[in-house]
């Protein structure tokens, strides 16, 4: 059996819905569903075919590792670094490639979910459950020409629709274990000729562990999260659909800076949602999705001595997306999109908007090269206009298994609404960051495909960074230009019909403006996984995340070395049947006792009891 993750520069076909583009597209093409992927320029096309670099994670791999928290599966991915705040709930920073959550636009089934009340534009990804979710999909490299402001490491993806069976399931997943966790998931699909949908409830509570290391106060966390997703084929040119998410997480905290081990807590919910629909005109030959979603989120933190801060954001947004077949070698993609943000805190009663519109041509002169040029131009309300492009190149040898990949382009991240305006710090005056990237590789096949093999160089420059004056802490803009460069390289190797081995390594050179590094980043991160089926039924997996050579410290301080660490988590599972399974899993099985940010504490050995099934009406 092959290596369910794929390390391809595409996006599979089942996130049609998450990227607003419809099967009708594929119908038109006439493709096999093996073949057809939702591209970074946001078409079906073949795997093959397209240069940027993507890691997808299907659901067969979800259920396997059975891991709670969506920031767990991002955490073994090559290039992607995650750095909570202590445990579930707390703030948790997403690093791709070197830069942090603010340079990542999050989508969830198209959705754009980062909260827009915060210092900088970024997702909770410590409030991300992943009962439900069917795919996880991360766009590396600067991609604002398809996706806008904020998109200059990458795009994540995350779908309920992928891999629906056909017909009705039920499916329940319920497992219990160390510090007094529990994790409850219930999930009802339908696929059928002319659609699907999808509706998950999720819960999950932990007394947890000291969100200060040198603490000894557990605390704990609950969430609630509700999603759902679905679409209707009206006729064979038209098709609506429509999707939601309600999250609501209660963290209990510890204070100060450095932290101290006192009473604290918070509380975060996000009511999320998008309607739409898809229709072709021409015969098929010119395909478009219109869409319009809301985001409302609400953070409260009560500390210690009793004073509570509210943090309220609203984002609407409107989109469209167009693709047109000019000649067999000739697409045109493009789009326009317009966004209004609102913040409402203490301090901040402010909003902006911004709009822009896209075009990508794909060419493809011949079957084994294809090349794709875009240009996005956008208007904000503070600043004005901004610019950015983006190329990417694809080169197969199919004879030798070969295959280059290549992308390049610009990209900019807009201000936040608490950078132009907060009291005392924020400056209307700022304009975006701006960036430049690249990244090259080559992707190698072996042993009649069952070896995949994936060797990628990348580099990104950011100017004009926002940040803080030594003295006001205003912020303004930074002379000198962050940098980072680095390497990923991966293996998925389908050994024999009883294992499958994987692997990655990912070394990252990340600096500041003013030549400092970059905090929080391991120098060199490894992830390796093995899969095992000794017998009928049974099923081993293990993990292993290795991180070397990290440093902390204040933003223009003295950077203090943090130990390495090797996290080895374990599952053995038993199925009685394909539609039921039992399990035993392991996190931290070596009992490492490690930070990954200076002064915040981090889970210890665990056990986990487990059951998962499935069943139809």
């Amino acid at each position: 059996m092959h290596s369910r993750r794929h390390r391809n520069s595409i996006l599979s076909s089942t996130t049609a819905l998450i990227l607003g583009f419809s099967a009708l597209t594929t119908q038109a093409e006439d493709f096999e569903l093996d073949t057809l992927v939702i591209t970074p320029s946001r078409t079906p096309t073949e795997a093959s075919k397209v240069g940027s670099t993507v890691e997808i994670i299907e659901r067969d791999e979800i259920e396997e590792q059975s891991l709670p928290l969506v920031q767990d599966y991002l955490n073994q991915l090559p290039g992607l670094n995650l750095s909570p705040n202590g445990g579930p709930g707390n703030t948790t920073t997403l690093i791709m490639r070197g830069l942090r959550g603010q340079y990542v636009k999050t989508l969830f089934e198209g959705i754009d979910i980062s909260e827009v009340s915060g210092p900088t534009v970024q997702s909770a990804y410590g409030h991300l459950l992943s009962g439900g979710i069917g795919r996880i999909e991360v766009l590396k490299g600067s991609q604002s020409t398809l996706y806008g402001s904020d998109a200059i490491a990458g795009v994540v993806n995350l779908s309920t629709l992928g891999g629906i069976p056909q017909g009705i399931e039920h499916g329940i997943h319920v497992e219990g274990g160390s510090r007094k966790t529990g994790f409850g998931n219930y999930t009802l699909t339908g696929g059928f000729d002319r659609g699907e949908f999808g509706l998950s409830l999720s819960g999950f509570t932990t007394d947890g562990f000291s969100m200060a290391s040198s603490g000894v106060e557990d605390d704990g966390y609950t969430n609630l999260t509700g999603a759902f997703s679905g679409r209707y084929e009206i006729s064979d040119d038209l098709a609506v659909f429509a999707s939601g998410l309600l999250l609501n997480g209660s963290t209990e905290t510890d204070d100060g800076y450095p932290i101290a081990d006192s009473p604290a807590n918070g509380t975060f919910r996000q009511a999320a949602g998008r309607v739409g629909a898809e229709f072709s005109l021409f015969d098929g030959q010119l395909n478009n999705t219109v869409s319009a979603q809301i985001s409302d989120t609400a953070r409260e933190s009560t500390s210690g001595f009793g004073s509570t801060s509210t943090f309220d954001g609203l984002r609407y947004k409107l989109d469209y997306l167009g693709s047109l077949e000019i000649s067999p070698e000739l697409t045109l993609n493009f789009g326009a999109d317009w966004e209004r943000q609102t913040a409402l805190t203490a301090s901040v009663d402010k909003n902006v908007s911004m709009g822009g519109g896209w075009i990508d041509a794909i060419y493809s002169p011949f079957d084994a090269l294809t090349l794709t040029a875009g240009l996005r131009h956008d208007e904000h309300s503070t600043f004005g206009g901004h610019t950015s492009w983006r190329a990417t190149g694809s080169y197969e040898f199919a004879s030798t298994g070969t295959r280059f990949h290549s992308s390049v382009g610009t990209g900019y991240r807009a201000p936040s609404l608490y950078e132009l305006y907060a009291p005392f710090y924020g400056n209307t005056n700022l304009k975006p960051e701006t960036s430049i990237g690249f990244d090259i590789g080559v992707e190698q096949r072996f042993l009649d495909d069952r070896l995949v093999t994936d060797l990628t160089f990348f580099m990104i420059d950011v100017e004009d960074y926002i940040g803080y004056h030594p003295v006001t802490y205003q912020n303004i803009q930074t002379d000198g230009v962050v940098k980072t460069r680095g390497v990923e390289a991966s293996f998925a190797y389908a050994a024999t019909d009883w294992l499958d081995l994987r692997g990655a390594y990912t070394y990252t050179k990340a600096t500041q403006t003013d030549g400092l590094r970059e905090v929080r980043i391991p120098k060199h991160d490894i992830a390796l996984g093995a899969t095992i089926r000794p017998a009928e039924r049974w099923e081993i997996g293990a993990t292993a995340k290795i991180a070397l050579d990290t440093v902390d410290g204040y933003v223009d301080g003295p950077r203090s070395a943090l130990d390495d660490y090797v996290l080895l988590n374990a599952k053995i599972a038993y199925k009685p049947n394909e539609n039921t399974e039992l399990y035993l899993r392991g996190e931290n099985l070596l009992d490492q006792k490690y930070e990954v940010v200076q002064g915040y504490g981090t889970p210890g050995f665990g056990v986990f009891a487990g059951f998962r099934a499935k069943f139809a009406p």
